[in-house]
């Protein structure tokens, strides 16, 4: 059984590093610290513009859209090489996956489950009551989770109040979608078993949205419960990268690349063809999912994949909340912009 907040950490929790909190319990506003938290993932399919009336982007994010074509990112993939030196560099010098960023007000443990490590955080008041969510990080399956994604998990439990579940699933090329999909799920269905009539969110962003799907899919298949509600932050939903028009659209992203996008898909697929739906779950069936709370912006190659996803997943009944805003960047949810604030505000509101 899964249990729902451990009481006791494996020896962890007191190696932690501080915690510390921007004023009020607002996010840091150093634009190169947030931006240097980011990550890639892959993924992507190309669609329709978004409407007209969407609001003009605030100039934060018009000057992060310039940051981030300065920072290294996109360098990073640019090609299948790029990609390759830094799986490499990662297998030597593996990077952490410590919290980092929770704020106050934030209680965290750290457990095993099957042989993954998975931290829970609470609100330090209590955890009598709260509802959970179980938080899949991005990063192209090939990156760890980083200091936006906990902050973003603080900010959850702070000012939600839930619990959140965050296991800490192995990358690419050492384990693959093959194993990873199915042990996510199952992680997944432990945790739906034990909380009752607690509401239970999946929260995912890029790869881990991607992930998030797959997982659903497959507990979907198996007559299992599905989570009360998917929340997709710049879902990676197809590594196949297939459409032509993705090609205009990755020379107006700031973050990402094609070349790099497909060799990180291919690593995560393994044996397994980029098709198949624990790799690219756009290809997966949708029907008796969840309902969805995508986010998803124009300058972002992959975004795409969140109208054709939205598309399907309507198409069989499945109710879709889809927030497509046009020359925001990947993952804009996660910024410390006005359009990321509001985001945020957003998953707020739905998870509690």
């Amino acid at each position: 059984m899964l249990a729902l907040y451990p009481q006791v950490a494996t020896g962890r929790q007191a190696s932690l590093p501080p915690r510390r909190e921007s004023p009020e319990g607002r996010w840091p506003m150093s634009v190169a610290k947030i931006v240097s938290a980011l990550q890639i993932c892959p993924g992507g399919r190309a669609l329709d513009a978004p409407p007209q009336r969407d609001p003009a982007p605030s100039l934060q994010s018009r000057c992060f859209n310039v940051l981030l074509r300065l920072l290294p990112f996109k360098k990073q993939l640019a090609s299948a090489e790029a990609v390759q030196a830094h799986v490499h560099k990662r297998a030597l010098q593996p990077a952490s996956h410590e919290p980092t960023g929770l704020g106050r007000g934030v209680e965290v443990t750290l457990t095993r489950m099957g042989g993954w490590p998975v931290y829970y955080t609470a609100p330090s008041s209590g955890h009598e009551g709260c509802n959970y969510v179980m938080f899949l990080h991005g990063g192209g399956f090939i990156n760890e989770i980083v200091p936006a994604h906990w902050r973003l998990i603080g900010q959850m439990t702070r000012e939600a109040r839930v619990v959140c579940v965050v296991p800490i699933y192995p990358l690419a090329p050492r384990v693959t979608a093959k194993d990873v999909v199915p042990a996510t799920a199952e992680l997944l269905r432990m945790l739906l078993e034990d909380a009752g009539p607690a509401k239970v969110t999946v929260v995912g962003n890029s790869a881990g949205a991607g992930l998030a799907l797959a997982a659903c899919q497959w507990l979907r298949d198996r007559g299992h419960r599905q989570p009360n509600l998917m929340v997709l932050i710049s879902p990676a939903a197809d590594a196949s990268v297939s459409r032509p028009e993705q090609v205009e659209i990755a020379a107006r992203d700031p973050m990402q690349d094609i070349p790099g996008i497909l060799e990180a898909g291919r690593l995560y697929a393994g044996e397994l063809d980029v098709g198949h739906p624990f790799v690219s779950p756009l290809n997966g069936a949708f029907r008796s999912l969840p309902p969805m709370t995508i986010f998803a912006g124009t300058r972002d190659l992959l975004y795409p994949d969140s109208v054709d996803l939205a598309e399907r997943a309507r198409a069989v009944g499945v109710p879709v909340e889809l927030h497509l805003l046009r020359n925001q960047p990947h993952n804009y949810a996660l910024m410390p912009t006005p359009e990321g604030r509001k985001a945020r505000a957003i998953i707020l509101r739905a998870i509690a």
